[in-house]
């Protein structure tokens, strides 16, 4: 007797295999990630203690990061900045002062303290430096590319040719200001906006107004 082979799925269509994987307890763990972060620092920062606070198994964390280091660097890439989500105020002082203020809301919150944390750890950990770069400075520093930009072909400065490096003095002084000194917890909304504004007409300075 000659068996029939049993049909096959079509080609795009063949099943899936386990449960897809849930964005809200991926959420969770990435959460509970900064929060161990910010009370107990990279080095006492254990898979075991993030799983407890998200409320799932260690086995659930590791199906979805492998180590100690993916798992940091993905809660860092949560904070990546959309450089799109900033309007154009129509002047170069306009756009400064927003990104000031956004800047220095930032490191004096949930940003500035994962920063604060993993500052000294990035110094010995390339893949956690990268992190940090492409999270915290790539972003602001295409803002300032971007404000620059738009001064400049509205004929309010002349054209910057290192507009990049620009980004590094603009930013500079903030990220020294509330990372290196206080703490970010220990300075309000109202202090980091004053910073920020005192800073603005250095900023100008820096390119070219």
């Amino acid at each position: 007797m000659t068996r029939t082979a049993p049909p096959q799925p079509a080609p795009g269509n063949a099943p899936r295999r386990g449960r897809p994987r849930d964005a809200a307890r991926d959420r969770a763990i990435l959460d509970a990630t900064l929060a161990v972060l910010a009370e107990s620092g990279y080095g006492a920062l254990t898979t075991a203690a993030v799983a407890a606070r998200a409320g799932v198994s260690t086995a659930t964390l590791y199906r979805r990061w492998s180590s100690k280091d993916e798992l940091v660097i993905a809660a860092a890439a949560t904070h990546v900045e959309d450089i799109h989500a900033h309007p154009d105020t129509g002047s170069l002082e306009g756009d400064l002062r927003v990104l000031l203020r956004d800047k220095a809301a930032a490191l004096t919150g949930e940003a500035g303290r994962l920063m604060q944390a993993l500052v000294g750890e990035a110094a010995q950990n390339a893949a956690l430096a990268d992190a940090l770069t492409t999270a915290f400075l790539e972003p602001v520093h295409r803002r300032v590319v971007e404000v620059v930009r738009r001064a400049a072909e509205r004929g309010e400065i002349a054209s910057v040719p290192d507009p990049d490096l620009v980004g590094a003095v603009v930013v500079g002084p903030l990220m020294s200001r509330f990372l290196l000194m206080p703490r970010p917890d220990q300075v309000d909304a109202a202090a980091a906006q004053s910073a920020a504004d005192r800073l603005l007409p250095f900023a100008l300075r820096a390119v070219g107004r």
